[in-house]
């Protein structure tokens, strides 16, 4: 929870009696969460321009009286839950917080604008006119998307000078991409061009030049703008790096090529041998598939594609797997919250483009479902490391 996105008190019960406030939800309950997530996703861009958190007030009525809703751990879980199921893309920044307000207690969301506009929930722009949540017309998409930040944008989403559209899989990302990040009717009704519905995605800049993340994504040659942006790939015969190598491969090439080139390469080095101790006959792998496809997705989202030409790399030893992404944690993420839910997004682009290609469900979860899945295998929980990089050891089933 980032406490600076929440006004203090003073400023809360401003807004929840301001009944005209483009910046104020009130919710009697949480009956409807998508009305919920559609406010979310239209404070998140801001179409005023405020540059301050629009709030949902969860326990109020449509007059700001108190709804005497019971708010409950389970009820607060529900609610943040909210802005990272991976519906509403990019992730937003997002608080949620139980507050007495005028003697009523109720959840507080807090929603800051988006540095990287226009955010979707479900393929759609919602924008806030007045006290009412709408869909955004064409021109509200053109001025949100020209409030972006400029020289301190993210990596993935600066442009690629020396680049055109030409080096971009275009057919791709109109026969796939587009149709899995916009709404079918939406893409039916607005009738854009291409170029600007390369640009309305953020894969290219408003003067016409491809960013990192679309390069990353779907480009035709990013090792060329991107040296490092392959996984090297090496099962070693035994446990040491010097012993003798049975398979090497080096996964080079746009992001939707390289991910499902990653699990074919995880379904055919597991091994699935059969407990004949038991009366019953068992079948374990010695690594769950769930676990490392989760890690190696992390490994190409998070890590730093910039000031660096080492690749992903990913040693297969015979008692264990080592996987190791250059960069070290971002932004929020530390040692102690690591893998307990707090997330930051180092490749905000790339995030979103895996979760539009299916390789995300949730934000957030990952390292939560990979321990789950090794301990329910009987594998020993990862062993993490920081020093260089984000370094991870699996080790093999005993």
């Amino acid at each position: 929870m980032v406490d600076t996105l929440i006004p203090n008190n003073a400023e809360l019960e401003r807004l929840l009696l301001d009944l005209e406030s483009d910046r104020a939800e009130r919710k009697s309950s949480v009956s409807d969460r998508d009305s919920i997530r559609k406010t979310i996703c239209a404070f998140a861009n801001d179409l005023p321009g405020h540059g301050n958190p629009g709030v949902v007030f969860v326990g109020a009525t449509d007059d700001g009286e108190c709804a005497n809703l019971d708010i409950t751990d389970k009820l607060m879980k529900q609610l943040s839950d909210l802005g990272r199921d991976g519906n509403i893309l990019p992730p937003s920044s997002m608080a949620v917080e139980v507050r007495s307000i005028r003697g009523c207690k109720m959840a507080v969301i807090s929603v800051l604008p988006s540095d990287y506009p226009p955010v979707r929930y479900k393929g759609r722009v919602w924008v806030r006119v007045g006290p009412s949540t709408r869909l955004a017309a064409i021109d509200d998409e053109r001025r949100i998307a020209e409030r972006r930040r400029g020289a301190d944008l993210p990596f993935d989403h600066r442009v690629v000078r020396d680049a055109t559209k030409d080096d971009l899989d275009t057919d791709f990302f109109r026969r796939t991409y587009l149709r899995a990040a916009v709404a079918e009717n939406v893409l039916q009704g607005n009738n854009r061009p291409l170029e600007r519905q390369l640009i309305s995605l953020r894969c290219l800049s408003e003067e016409g030049l491809p960013t990192y993340g679309a390069v990353l994504l779907f480009g035709k040659d990013a090792l060329r703008w991107i040296p490092g942006a392959y996984v090297q790939f090496v099962r070693f015969d035994g446990k040491a790096i010097t012993d003798p190598i049975k398979n090497q491969k080096r996964l080079s090439g746009p992001l939707y090529e390289i991910l499902p080139l990653l699990e074919e390469l995880v379904n055919i080095n597991i091994s699935v041998p059969t407990d004949l101790t038991s009366a019953v006959e068992i079948q374990v792998p010695d690594y769950p598939v769930q676990a490392l496809r989760q890690l190696l997705r992390n490994a190409v989202m998070h890590r730093s594609y910039e000031s660096t030409n080492a690749p992903v790399r990913v040693n297969w030893f015979s008692d264990r797997v080592e996987i190791l992404s250059p960069g070290g944690l971002y932004g929020q993420v530390n040692k102690e919250n690591f893998g307990k839910g707090v997330t930051d997004y180092r490749n905000p682009l790339v995030a979103e483009g895996m979760r539009v290609l299916g390789y995300v469900q949730r934000f957030g979860v990952g390292i939560p479902l990979v321990l789950s899945a090794l301990h329910e295998n009987g594998n020993p929980p990862p062993e993490f490391s920081f020093e260089t990089g984000v370094a991870v050891i699996v080790r093999r089933r005993g």
